[in-house]
Formats: structure tokens, C-alpha cells, sequence
């Protein structure tokens, strides 16, 4: 079944509320005052159905002038207008306001609906749809259907309905594969039952038992019922009027303007940057101008910034313009809004969210222009190119609001790569060549300074060429190098060997002779290196090609003795299998004094040879 929403717009008394009674059966005015005043004073909500296909949920909204602010927060999930004129009065001030907001949130398909034709003639009615046809003329409305009716007589209704019905046909359903966003419009507590909320799911699906965050609050509370026009469901879907009751969070904590998501997966912003149109009717509008922000159901106390530059924006004119908001709402990119004054507070213009967690630095040029008008691949990969070293998918989901396949699909159409690390991470496919090529250049010339070292160590290089990087981005560019090997944490190119000048050789076979025939009872490392020839720097660095071979063991800081001197002393330790033994007896079993001895025995005992018990040592 299709579900539509209608909205209904006008001036005040021009017969909204009777409209929807008329044609629904349901007085939308639920509060005594508007019982007592006889005006719709906030939202009013009724259904019906037109056959078995579809089902129309009706959003009245007030049209005096103090009660806008309440219009929008209906008038913003609207998926058909029908605009609200009396025949007897023609159009007048709110009639142009609301035609504006519904122009300004897109709204695409609507119906002119002339009240109280009953009270007029004909000449007055063809005069008041001549002025209406000039009105629209050039709107989504030019092409709309003109339907005259009287809620009193219920002359037109039955013609009406057939209109919904028809234009219902034309309009694009709301996205139920999309993530689950139910913006606030009611919320109350009910006995028996506790906290309950109300709106229209703008997207995706809720069921009962789903866990659920409001925000900007960041509450999560679980969904202990959902009612689909009064009727209570297993799960709501995209486009339906849905009330949810709510455990875990009380009524006193939840308000109009706040928005039900998934939990964890998206945040609310405070600096946005729009597309912004600014109505011709509209006063300049000046750089860091103060005004009313509405988004959904929402309303914010805001700062207009201009990003081109200029003190002021002409009236009918569109910019680009950052919205610095007094406090924190949920909007994504796509999401509509409308502007209006702090003094005289009347709508001023509207446009789409571009960007919700903009650079705080002005925009390069034509950044802002690719998410206005670039598709879903070339807006995620400016995203992603903008980050120093990619971005998580999680994170681009709550920038954007897409789904995992909206971006992965991106990824495929540029080309992005998306690493399986701990989390999904995307990554400029052009960026991680380069990246590579920065890495082999940083080796190759590392080889080039110090040619005796078998490579780089790992985090040295990171340290160098990737910065403040994610600690599995080296290790994915690793992965697919076949320019560089990884042995241990040492990284060098696969070209790479060590090659040893004559000099150098004889050096090598002089350090490693002296650990040789020291046995036990190792010289001095200072002493040694000293007497190779070469430099001490060159000297360390055979050394440590000695230690890597194996072919010298570091027992501790200070001492470093010859493989096959620590391989004799364990054999004749193992010998004693099961005794226990002291200090004493150790240097007499090896003829090496304390200074040996100790170090020795520890390092014994890390190779769990050995192990102590007290002062005395066990035989593994």
C-alpha cells in the first residue's frame, strides 16, 4: 500500500480544518483553545483511505501569522499540497507565505483547492481562478488541478478525492530502504503506557522492540509499541503518520524539533553549509545576519554567513551560506530548511543542506558547487579526498546519511579503495598509489645513508612519511607492495642486500672472533669495536648484523657473547637436569667470575632454562 501525506496550506479561516473534516470525518483541532477561538492553533492530524491501494494521512496546519513556526514543522514531511484558498477572499498575506515555504522545502505535486465556493457566484469564482492561475504560474502548482468545494454543502469533495487519488500516483514515495529518521512533531505521556511520540517517518522502518537515540540529546530508549494511524503494527514504514511509546526515556526529556534514529549512527551539527535562496520579497540578507532556522521539525536560533565574500545577498538571489546554529541539530546533507527573520519574524527564503561538518576554513573553490550539483560517487570522493588519510565508512554514513550500498557503489564508480581494517575505510585510490611511491623512496634512500642496516624500522618510517595515520594504513600499503618486504618490524625494499666492502669483511670476521674466542668471559663491546678499523659507526652497524645473523647473542646491555658459547653453556646446564643449584656453584661449573655470572643466569632464566626459586636456581 502506498501512504501518502497532504499537507494542507493557507490563510487564516480559509477553511483548512473543515477541508480535512469534510473529507476525513475527523476534527483536527484536538485543543480547547481552538475549540474556544475557532482557529487552528498547532498541527491537526486525520486519515482516510481511497481505495485499497492507498492511504492518505492529512497534516492541517495552522495560517495566522503567529503560528508559522508551527506550519513548518508540519508543512516539512508533506509529500502533497493542497493549497487552501477562499473563494470569498481570494488570496491574501499567509497565503503567500505558506506558497513560498512549500515552494522553498520542494514540495512537487499539490492541489488549488477554492473553499467556500458555496458563499460566492460564479463570475467571483472564475474571477478568484484567474488570480490563482496567475499566482502559481511558473510554480509546481501551474499544472496543478483547480477543484472548487464547500465543506458545508460538500459540493466538489467526490471530485477532489479523485484528484488526490490521480496526483497521489505522481508522487514519489518516501525512501523505506534508507536509514529509520521519525522527526518529532507530539510528544506526551500517556497513562498506562508513558512516553509516546509522534511524526511522519521520513525514511526507512521501526518495529516494535528497536532500539532507537533521540536527538540532539543523545538518549536511547527502546520502542515498547508502534501505532500506524491509531492502529497498532508490528512496524511503521517510510510515509506514515507513526506514534512510538517509548521505554527508558521519560516525556519531560523529549520535545518537539528532536528526531528518532538508529542508535550510534548519526550526530547533530552545529555549522552547516547550504545552497540558500533568498525571496525576491526578502530584505538583503547581511553577512552574520541573525536569524530562525526551521529544519524537519525544528526550530534554531542561527547565524548566516556568506562564503563568497560579500557583505549582503541580494533579494531572489542564490548563494552558498554557512549556518552557525545557537544549538545542536540532526540534519543531513539533501535535508531542506526554511530562514526566517528574528524581527518582523516573517519567512525570508530557504534551500538544502550541502555539508554538516564543514572545514571551519573557507571552501576551495567549486567544492561546495560538487555537492550541490555532483552525483553520490563524486560527492563521497571529495569527502573522502579531503581527509589526510581516508575516512571510515561510518563516518561518511553519518556526514551523508547514505546506506552501505549507496557507498559502496560510490567506491566502484571512483575508484576508491576500501580497506578491511577494524573498521571499513576508504581511502583515494590515487592517494594510496602515491603513498606507496612515498614509502619506497623513503626506504630506498634510507639503504642509500645507511646501506650496512637490513632496513627501517617500522614505526620510524609511519613516523616520516604517515603522520598522525591510523595504525593499519602502513600495514595495508604493505600488503600490496611488491616493492617492500616486511621482516619482523624492520621494513626494507625488496631490492635491498646487504653488501660489505673488503674492509668492512675483514672488520666483520675480526668483531665476531673476539666474542669467539672469548668464550665466556667476553671482552669489552667498546674494546672490540675499537679494534676493528673502521669508524664506530660503521663498526655498530656490523655488530648489529652479527646480532641479527644470530651468529652473536646480547645477553644484556653490556655484554654480547658468541652464539656457540651460549649454545655449550646451555648443554652443560641441561646436564644437570632437576638439581638445584646457587650462584657458587654456577661459577664453578663455568670458571667465570660474578660479572658474568649473573647477567648468565638471567638469561638463562629467560629462556627458561633456569628458574629461580629464592637464591637458589632450578634445571628445567
Amino acid at each position: 500500500m502506498r501512504n501518502i501525506i497532504v499537507g494542507t496550506a493557507g490563510h487564516i479561516d480559509h477553511g483548512k480544518t473543515a477541508l480535512v473534516r469534510a473529507l476525513t470525518g475527523i476534527d483536527t483541532d484536538r485543543l480547547e483553545e481552538e475549540k474556544r477561538r475557532g482557529i487552528s492553533i498547532d498541527l491537526g492530524f486525520a486519515h482516510m483511505d481511497l481505495g485499497p491501494d492507498l492511504c492518505v494521512g492529512f497534516v492541517d496546519v495552522p495560517g495566522h501569522e503567529r503560528f508559522v513556526k508551527n506550519m513548518l514543522a508540519g508543512a516539512a514531511g508533506i509529500d502533497l499540497l493542497l493549497f487552501v484558498i477562499a473563494a470569498d477572499e481570494s488570496i491574501k498575506p499567509q497565503t503567500r507565505e505558506h506558497f513560498d515555504i512549500c515552494r522553498l522545502l520542494d514540495v512537487r505535486r499539490g492541489i488549488v483547492v477554492l473553499t467556500k465556493s458555496d458563499l460566492v457566484d460564479h463570475e467571483i469564482l472564475d474571477l478568484v481562478k484567474l488570480e490563482v492561475e496567475e499566482f502559481v504560474r511558473g510554480s509546481f502548482l501551474e499544472a496543478a488541478p483547480v477543484v472548487a468545494v464547500s465543506s458545508t454543502t460538500g459540493a466538489g469533495l467526490e471530485q477532489l478525492c479523485q484528484a488526490i487519488g490521480c496526483v497521489a500516483a505522481e508522487v514519489t514515495v518516501k525512501d523505506a530502504s534508507h536509514h529509520f529518521r521519525l522527526p518529532v512533531d507530539r510528544c506526551f505521556a500517556m497513562k498506562g503506557f508513558g512516553t509516546v511520540v509522534t511524526g511522519t517517518l521520513k525514511s526507512g522502518n521501526v518495529s516494535v522492540e528497536q532500539e532507537i537515540e533521540i536527538h540532539p540529546i543523545a538518549r536511547h530508549a527502546r520502542v515498547r509499541g508502534v501505532q500506524v494511524h491509531g492502529e497498532s503494527v508490528p512496524a511503521a514504514t517510510a510515509g506514515q503518520r507513526t506514534a512510538l511509546n517509548l521505554a527508558g526515556i521519560e516525556a519531560a526529556e523529549v520535545a518537539r524539533g528532536m528526531e528518532a534514529t538508529p542508535p550510534g549512527l548519526f550526530h547533530p551539527s552545529r555549522r552547516i553549509d547550504t545552497q540558500f535562496e533568498l525571496l525576491p520579497s526578502a530584505k538583503p540578507l547581511k553577512h552574520r545576519a541573525p536569524v530562525h532556522f526551521h529544519a524537519g521539525t525544528a526550530e534554531v536560533e542561527a547565524e548566516a554567513r556568506l562564503l563568497d565574500g560579500s557583505s549582503a545577498l541580494a533579494p531572489g538571489h542564490r548563494a552558498f551560506v554557512r549556518f552557525l546554529l545557537r544549538d545542536p541539530l540532526l540534519i543531513l546533507p539533501g535535508d531542506r530548511f526554511i530562514v526566517r527573520m528574528f524581527s518582523p519574524v516573517v519567512t525570508i527564503g530557504g534551500g538544502k543542506a550541502l555539508d554538516i561538518d564543514p572545514p571551519r576554513r573557507r571552501d576551495p573553490a567549486g567544492r561546495l558547487e560538487v555537492l550541490a550539483e555532483g552525483g553520490v560517487a563524486d560527492r563521497v570522493a571529495l569527502l573522502v579526498r579531503e581527509a589526510p588519510y581516508g575516512v571510515s565508512r561510518d563516518s561518511i554514513v553519518a556526514r551523508t546519511g547514505l546506506t552501505v550500498p549507496e557507498l559502496e557503489a560510490a567506491c566502484d564508480a571512483r575508484r576508491l579503495v576500501a580497506l578491511r581494517a577494524p573498521q571499513t575505510w576508504l581511502i583515494d585510490r590515487e592517494w594510496f598509489a602515491q603513498a606507496e611511491q612515498r614509502l619506497v623512496r623513503a626506504l630506498d634512500e634510507f639503504h642509500r645513508e645507511k646501506p650496512l642496516l637490513p632496513g627501517m624500522p617500522k614505526e620510524e618510517l609511519r613516523a616520516c612519511e604517515l603522520p598522525d595515520s591510523p595504525s593499519f594504513l602502513l600495514d595495508a600499503l604493505l600488503s600490496v607492495s611488491q616493492a617492500v618486504v616486511a621482516e619482523g618490524e624492520t621494513l626494507r625494499l625488496a631490492s635491498h642486500q646487504v653488501a660489505l666492502k673488503h674492509d668492512e669483511e675483514q672488520a666483520l670476521g675480526h668483531i665476531e672472533g673476539a666474542f669467539r674466542q672469548g668464550g665466556l668471559a667476553v671482552p669489552a663491546v667498546q674494546e672490540v669495536l675499537a679494534r676493528c678499523g673502521l669508524e664506530v659507526s660503521r663498526a655498530r652497524s656490523l655488530l648489529q648484523i652479527l646480532l641479527r645473523d644470530r651468529r652473536l647473542v646480547r645477553v644484556s646491555d653490556d655484554l654480547i657473547f658468541h652464539a656457540s658459547a651460549i649454545e655449550s653453556l646451555k648443554e652443560m646446564v641441561k646436564s644437570h637436569h632437576g638439581q638445584r643449584f646457587a650462584v657458587p656453584e654456577f661459577k664453578d661449573w663455568t670458571g667465570i667470575s660474578r660479572k658474568y655470572a649473573i647477567p648468565l643466569l638471567e638469561f638463562l632464566d629467560r629462556e627458561r632454562v633456569t628458574r629461580r626459586e629464592g637464591d637458589l636456581r632450578v634445571v628445567l
